[in-house]
């Protein structure tokens, strides 16, 4: 995508007159950094950030069959939470592949909001269409709201504690995957949910773009509170594991292998609901893993390859970077058909052979006080 034809964020001249470098994500101006990722990184571990995420796509279907047709399109059960609760759930195409990861909030037994990844916002709309018209749903009406609304993610530590004054609502009290609606910086029914992507403690804040300037700017006022950019972001979320679409995730990949089977619920119905439970029962498939590289100052990249003993490729690296806690090189990855229980593992970085250990997720353990 051209510059001419990426789109900016609200917040997109106050980045810049905090320093941010700017580059093209998903379609959008986005900040890097300001500062240094690693300081980024670190102030979200031990203090607190705020990031401007307000690319993502913001949907809402309100109907008396919104919970019939999100059900059937998605893999985890919206019937298992209440009103006022999220859930991290996948779209999945007819062959099981990922449409895309998206967090859903219970805003009533009828009304969903749907946040998606920003680059998958067209395809989503018209899987999402093509569905309502194919089951004759007249009753969904399907709503996009990703330009008309802003959101931010304040995390850390004492990310709660720092912000609590510009609120009514108990932040701390706010379960995690819950939301609450009150007042915020003098903006009224502003929607404040628990669900990041950081591993840190933290909120998310949705509101309309005529007033995300006036709450930004509120944040960033607070002395120990820093902007925080999409490197920072990538290292945080990397630290615990999480999946990031177009990398960890695509249409290619189906929940069982991307080692989603959490919440993959099969008691329900759901498309290509036979496909995976043939794919689970014979376990034959490309299996997801998560690594340390054990030779210091090594660092995984997307794209690497995974070998055996012998130098065969058997897999390759998703996403990786440098753990600034761990102070060690991390990744995500997958192993091909047939290599799953191949020991010992390596990864290629610039032509040499370099030995890896798949560990459990996530890679740290977060103090979140």
């Amino acid at each position: 995508m051209t510059e001419n034809n990426l789109k900016k964020t609200i917040l997109y001249k106050n980045h810049l007159i905090l320093g941010a470098k700017m580059v093209d994500y998903s379609g959008f101006y986005m900040p890097l950094q300001y500062t240094s990722s690693l300081r980024e990184h670190i102030s979200v571990r031990n203090k607190a950030g705020i990031f401007d995420v307000s690319h993502m796509g913001k949907f809402i279907l309100n109907g008396k069959n919104s919970m019939n047709l999100i059900q059937y399109l998605t893999i985890n059960d919206l019937s298992k939470i209440n009103i006022g609760q999220a859930q991290y759930n996948c779209f999945i195409n007819e062959n099981g592949g990922i449409i895309d990861d998206l967090v859903i909030y219970k805003i009533s037994e009828k009304k969903l909001l749907l946040i998606v990844n920003a680059a998958n916002i067209e395809k989503n709309k018209k899987w999402i269409n093509y569905h309502i018209k194919k089951n004759c749903y007249s009753d969904i009406e399907f709503l996009d709201f990703s330009q008309e609304y802003s959101l931010l993610a304040i995390q850390g530590p004492y990310s709660l504690s720092y912000i609590q004054k510009l609120t009514n609502v108990s932040l701390h009290k706010i379960p995690f995957y819950h939301f609450e609606i009150g007042d915020f910086a003098g903006i009224k029914k502003v929607f404040i949910s628990c669900t990041g992507y950081t591993g840190s403690k933290g909120v998310e804040i949705y509101v309309s773009n005529k007033h995300v300037e006036k709450i930004w700017n509120k944040i960033i006022e607070i002395n120990e509170m820093i902007p925080c950019g999409i490197a920072s972001r990538d290292s945080l979320r990397l630290e615990m594991g999480y999946r990031l679409y177009g990398q960890d995730l695509c249409e290619k990949i189906t929940p069982i292998e991307a080692g989603l089977s959490w919440i993959t619920k099969f008691e329900k119905k759901f498309i290509a609901k036979d496909i995976l439970q043939i794919q689970k029962i014979k376990g034959n498939h490309k299996k997801f893993i998560s690594f340390l590289v054990e030779e210091k100052g090594k660092i995984p990249r997307t794209g690497y390859s995974l070998t055996d003993k012998y130098n065969n490729v058997i897999g390759n690296v998703t996403s990786g970077t440098f753990s600034p806690i761990l102070k060690k090189g991390i990744g995500l990855g997958y192993l091909w058909d047939n290599h799953q229980k191949i020991s010992p593992l390596f990864i290629s970085i610039r032509g040499k052979r370099i030995s890896i250990k798949i560990v459990k997720l996530p890679f740290i353990e977060v103090n979140n006080n």
